[in-house]
């Protein structure tokens, strides 16, 4: 490959899984391109020749967007930092860097992302490409703060497309239809301390006072633990000072013993004993206590998850969040299996990106969750039903069931986006099943 003069490296696995390990694939060739040129020699000989080409990043969704039985890129060799404007707030970095490195980067040079969701293994690409999205009434997606993408288009060329460009709507969130991204260049802040609080209550105080806790707080959420009537209330506000850190033996409790070790454990036992879900649920409810701390804004935002899980989630406006939340526990009740994974709810305003779920408007997502190896399928359509009558959007990173047909009445600048596709990769080089779908052939 062009550009190429490092020793060779060993040959990647033809197989591949995304972390919750509901997709699987098996490519007919890997490659591992370490510059710009190597990516865009692959595209115009796979132009040249019928293929398809697929660039995958950590496997973070849990739909089959990244899935391929042809040529698959792995970009872990462009993972670097390409600079860093501190006076600009401005960060451009290669498309395999992970969420985490990035954090890390932007720390040691007095920035951070002012936003963020609550891992961070994905790639940055990967990231932004699919919707990733943090809480707060005055953010929206990853995407909302892309300001410049370079990707390689279906044709091989090497096109970076910046504010003001026609194609600048779609590029910030592409779903990897429009090219393989290799550099993206974020809108950064100053670095930031949170303040968390995080408690549980009954569901009902929580709901009287929802309104109140979003309007008055720089990030809200809530998790809704299914057969109880209990929550947990999460707040996070940004102050002056770093003066209240978590004691390091509270945060292994919490973070390590309880919501990891513990709780795998607990899924396991419910997985091969589904009639004490009930109990369990009440027990995990029951045994949250109240905690409040403060730390650099990353390491509030991201929690470590290493129970594996699939997840929906879908994104509707605001006003129609006590309409689809208020379903869920109808539906659980009636399901034929027990639903062993708390509801995550958290709050968006509006963006321009074309296919943001947030795209126009002030959002709530809700995300239901199933503990891995459980069914799934009919709590995830039925939910999905109820959030079609209320011009609900899916995440693109998470299971759903939807078509081209279906999206298209929900985003408004669908067939846009479509046009740019036809424009940047008109012989569809990176398509594959999941897009056809989603987008259409």
């Amino acid at each position: 490959m062009a550009g190429n003069t490092e020793a060779p490296q060993p040959a990647p696995a033809l197989a591949w899984h995304n972390w919750g390990r509901n997709q699987r694939a098996i490519a007919a060739a890997v490659y591992t391109p370490a510059t710009v040129e190597d990516v865009a020699s692959l595209v115009k000989q796979a132009a040249e020749s019928g293929r398809r080409v697929k660039a995958v990043g950590s496997g973070h969704s849990f739909t089959a967007i990244a899935r391929t039985d042809d040529q698959r890129l792995q970009l872990d060799r462009m993972a670097g930092l390409v600079s860093i404007d501190a006076a600009a707030k401005l960060v451009t970095v290669q498309a395999g860097m992970t969420v985490r490195t990035l954090n890390a980067i932007l720390a040691r040079h007095g920035l951070a992302v002012a936003n963020l969701g609550d891992i961070d293994a994905q790639t940055v690409a990967g990231a932004t490409s699919t919707g990733t999205h943090g809480t707060g009434r005055a953010h929206a997606t990853l995407a909302s703060l892309v300001e410049a993408v370079t990707l390689v288009t279906g044709t091989g060329e090497v096109r970076r497309i910046v504010a003001g460009d026609p194609l600048f709507g779609a590029a910030r969130l592409g779903l990897g239809a429009l090219g393989v991204v290799t550099e993206i260049t974020l809108r950064c802040v100053d670095a930031f301390t949170l303040r968390a609080d995080e408690r549980p209550m009954a569901m009902a105080d929580m709901l009287a006072g929802l309104d109140e806790h979003i309007a008055a707080n720089d990030h809200a959420e809530f998790y809704w633990y299914p057969y109880t009537d209990r929550v947990q209330l999460k707040r996070n506000n940004v102050v002056a000072a770093h003066d209240r850190p978590l004691p390091k033996w509270r945060e292994w409790v919490d973070d390590e013993l309880l919501a990891n070790t513990v709780y795998a454990g607990a899924n396991r036992f419910a997985r091969a004993f589904p009639a004490a879900v009930p109990t369990i649920m009440g027990v995990a409810a029951r045994a949250l206590t109240a905690r409040t701390y403060t730390a650099p804004s990353y390491e509030v935002f991201v929690t470590p998850r290493r129970v594996r899980f699939t997840e929906m989630e879908y994104c509707v406006p605001r006003a129609a969040l006590g309409e689809a939340f208020g379903a869920l526990p109808g539906i659980i009740a009636k399901l034929p299996f027990k639903v062993q994974f708390p509801v995550e709810v958290r709050f968006t305003g509006p963006d321009d990106v074309w296919l943001s779920h947030g795209h126009g408007r002030d959002n709530a997502y809700i995300a239901v969750h199933q503990f891995s190896g459980m069914p799934h399928e009919p709590y995830f359509q039925a939910f999905e039903k109820v959030c079609l009558g209320l011009e609900g959007r899916p995440h693109w990173g998470k299971l759903h069931y939807r078509d081209a047909a279906s999206l298209r009445p929900v985003y408004p600048r669908f067939d846009d986006f479509l046009a740019a596709r036809d424009q940047l990769d008109p012989q569809r080089v990176f398509t594959n099943p999941h897009l056809d779908r989603v987008l259409g052939p």
